[in-house]
C-alpha cells in the first residue's frame, strides 16, 4: 500500500492542525495504522495507533488528551487531529500501515513520506 501524508505546516503554540494519510494501491480497512514523528536530531518516536476498525486506539503520553487519531475506511484515509500544539511537537510526522497493531516502528512495512509540523512559541 502506498501512503501520502499531508496537512503539516507552521502554527503557533496552542493552535491546531489535522494531518491526513491517504492510501492507494490497496484498501486500508485491513491494516493497523500509526503515526510516528521525528524531531531534528532525535530518533523516530511513536505518536498514535489505531486498529483496522477504529475501535482501539493508543497514544504516547506526551500527546494524550491533545491528539486524536481516526480513520475513514471508505475514504481510505487516516487522520491525526492535533490540538493545543506545543513547540516540542515540532517534527516530521509519518503515517504507517501494518498487519499488526503495535507502538513499535518495526511492525509497520508501509510508510508515507512525512509531513513537517512546526510549532512556534
Amino acid at each position: 500500500v502506498q501512503l501520502q501524508a499531508s496537512g503539516g505546516g507552521l502554527v503557533q503554540a496552542g493552535g491546531s492542525l489535522r494531518l491526513s494519510c491517504a492510501a492507494s494501491g490497496r484498501t486500508l480497512s485491513s491494516y493497523a495504522m500509526a503515526w510516528f514523528r521525528q524531531a531534528p536530531g532525535k530518533e523516530r518516536e511513536f505518536v498514535s495507533i489505531i486498529d483496522w476498525s477504529g475501535d482501539n486506539t493508543n497514544y504516547a503520553n506526551s500527546v494524550k488528551g491533545r491528539f486524536t487519531i481516526s480513520r475513514d475506511n471508505a475514504k481510505n484515509t487516516v487522520y491525526l487531529q492535533m490540538n493545543s500544539l506545543k513547540p516540542e511537537d515540532t517534527a516530521v510526522y509519518y503515517c504507517a500501515a501494518g498487519r499488526q497493531l503495535s507502538t513499535t516502528s518495526g511492525a509497520y512495512d508501509s510508510w508515507g513520506q512525512g509531513t513537517l509540523v512546526t510549532v512556534s512559541s
